[in-house]
């Protein structure tokens, strides 16, 4: 008798049904996204305050440092920006060290995923390359922030593991640490403010 197929799909709040190993955009609802992305905490939970630091603060404080970086962004690149982590919100946000542990595998399903996502909301598949490097610099630059802001790491400590070659973006970025439903109404606030900014530019 044959084996029963594994299921490989997890169900949403919103009703869809997202297959992991091979997800369409379809499926893919920013409802979704943003709930997720608001309970999941960064650095594995290992943060300073009353609330964990979630993937979705992250992603607005990465999409406001790519704003400052890229100055004249196409507003489609600074929406990639956002949503740079949004596979996590199925998958979750692992550190680095897991990452490289589990090796392929997790990099080819969060791959597929933010393809997907990207179709979904008007991106290409695979970013360009330029754009994949810049939005790795803001995410390298929040990454610092972070560390030495709330996750207990030293400054010579940070700036080893998320060397930032101009301190001057930092001025006047600061973490945020708030309820979830808080982030989440922000996260899904800035997607539309940049949508309209995209109708507006025309691409």
């Amino acid at each position: 008798m044959a084996k029963a197929a594994k299921r490989a799909w997890q169900r949403m709040l919103s009703g869809r049904r997202l297959d992991l190993l091979d997800p369409t955009p379809m499926d893919i609802e920013i409802a979704d996204i943003a709930h997720g992305l608001a309970f999941v905490a960064r650095w594995n939970g290992q943060t300073h305050g009353d609330w964990a630091y979630s993937v979705a603060e992250h992603s607005l404080l990465v999409e406001q440092i790519h704003a400052r970086t890229e100055a004249g962004a196409e507003p489609r690149w600074r929406l990639a920006a956002l949503l740079h982590d949004a596979p996590e919100y199925v998958i979750g946000d692992m550190i680095s060290p897991v990452k490289a542990a589990l090796g392929r595998e997790y990099g080819e399903m969060d791959s597929r995923l933010a393809a997907a996502i990207h179709r979904r909301f008007g991106l290409p598949a695979q970013l360009p390359a330029p754009v994949k490097r810049a939005i790795k610099r803001a995410d390298r630059i929040s990454a610092w922030l972070e560390a030495i802001q709330i996750a207990g790491f030293s400054r010579t400590e940070a700036d080893r593991l998320f060397p930032v070659h101009d301190p001057g973006l930092l001025q006047g970025l600061e973490i945020r640490l708030r309820p979830p439903r808080e982030t989440r109404a922000a996260y899904l606030a800035r997607f539309d403010e940049l949508l309209a900014e995209i109708d507006r530019s025309g691409h």
